[in-house]
């Protein structure tokens, strides 16, 4: 059983997450404010943050940026609001994955399911195979349904990027940091170039990809199996 922090004023909503949670085995500790979100984060240690952006005492980014990352649970916000930047904002200051509202009590589970699944503690391991995708770090090799693929360097870490966080949607502006550097966060064109060459090795239709996917305005996320 995990622990829950439900972070949002309506109580309404508040009740509906506390009867989906508790029903599929998680504690869960409820604030209706910045204040008591910090509060209870200290009290409860809470494995997973639902966050909602509009609060009373101020902005849900506000949250995330008062506590420091190795000091802060998973978070995934959830919102009304819909706009790209604002997905943006969110997983840029932090947040792992972004839903918007309305949303149904099956993908909100199945989003918990990844982040504890990702935050699980164990070490990111020298293979790392999500679905038929294969990545071999020590000796840099690439296998999609059992062949070998030939990566160019920047491919390859661009791949072990999205690999690390099978489920989690990267802004552009982090795979750009981490790929590239710091200095070429504005420089969206690589990866479009690249994630383009990426399909074309490894998706059956480059053109309608199942793995490597597009989240409009935002980044690229690469598809955990159900």
């Amino acid at each position: 059983m995990s622990t829950v922090l439900v972070v949002d004023d309506d109580l309404q909503l508040r009740r509906f997450l506390r009867t989906t949670l508790a029903g599929h085995g998680h504690a869960v500790v409820e604030a209706g404010s910045i204040a008591e979100a910090i509060d209870a984060i200290d009290r409860a240690r809470p494995a997973v943050i639902l966050l909602d952006l509009g609060l009373p005492d101020g902005d849900g980014i506000t949250l995330l940026r008062r506590i420091l990352p190795d000091e802060r649970p998973p978070v995934i916000v959830l919102s009304a609001r819909g706009q790209e930047g604002d997905k943006v904002t969110a997983l840029d200051a932090g947040a792992e994955d972004y839903l918007t509202k309305p949303f149904g009590a099956s993908e909100l589970m199945a989003r918990i399911r990844v982040v504890l699944r990702r935050t699980g503690g164990t070490p990111a391991p020298d293979v790392i195979e999500v679905g038929p995708i294969k990545i071999d770090q020590p000796r840099h090799q690439v296998t999609m349904d059992g062949k070998e693929v030939h990566l160019t360097p920047i491919e390859f870490k661009l791949l072990v990027e999205l690999a690390r966080q099978p489920g989690r949607v990267l802004t552009h502006r982090q795979l750009l940091r981490e790929v590239w550097g710091p200095n070429a966060v504005e420089e969206v064109h690589y990866l479009r170039v690249h994630m383009g060459a990426l399909r074309k090795k490894l998706e059956a239709d480059p053109a309608r990809p199942q793995w490597l996917l597009t989240e409009a305005g935002v980044g690229y996320r690469l598809r955990e199996p159900a």
